[in-house]
């Protein structure tokens, strides 16, 4: 059984392969985003405004097609990691663990243990309270920290999925 799951795995790990390269990347792009420009212009606004607009972004943000790009991609990475331990001499096998560990801990580990959490407490604060003016501030520190943290490990996946393929070819 574990024989043709491999073969099947090894059979598609070209297309998942491209598919983590592409995933990653298509997130480092937003996630490049959000540091860049999205929060920095949030931090301009007035503290009940800056928490209205990311409670909006929060709740449009849990759509199929981001968590298809997110999640699926995770799987994508998952799915090659365990293939290339069972492939361990193949070429590019240590870009390809090294990108699949990047993004499933720097992009998927980070936004499950830091990011959610931040956009949980967000989500139960009221906009104009004094708490939501305090938690706002501590928000947009930590939580453009940790969106660094996923940029960047997003970032080293997808270029590291490229390395693995220039190296198996």
């Amino acid at each position: 059984m574990i024989q043709n799951f491999m073969a099947t795995i090894h059979n598609l790990r070209f297309p998942l392969l491209l598919f983590a390269a592409v995933g990653s990347g298509l997130n480092a792009g937003v996630f490049f985003a959000f540091s860049t420009f999205v929060m920095p212009a949030l931090a301009r606004l007035q503290p009940p405004q800056g928490i209205a607009a990311m409670q909006s972004i929060n709740i449009r943000a849990i759509n199929p097609l981001f968590m298809i790009a997110l999640f699926g991609t995770a799987l994508a990475c998952l799915l090659l990691a365990i293939s290339v331990l069972f492939k361990w001499q193949q070429p590019g096998a240590v870009y390809l663990l090294g990108g699949s560990s990047l993004y499933l801990i720097g992009t998927i580990g980070v936004t499950i243990s830091c990011n959610v959490p931040l956009n949980d407490a967000l989500a139960i604060v009221k906009p104009d309270s004094p708490e939501g003016a305090t938690l706002w501030a501590k928000y947009l520190t930590n939580w453009t920290f940790w969106n660094h943290v996923r940029t960047i490990a997003a970032i080293a996946a997808a270029t590291l999925f490229i390395l693995s393929t220039i190296k198996s070819s």
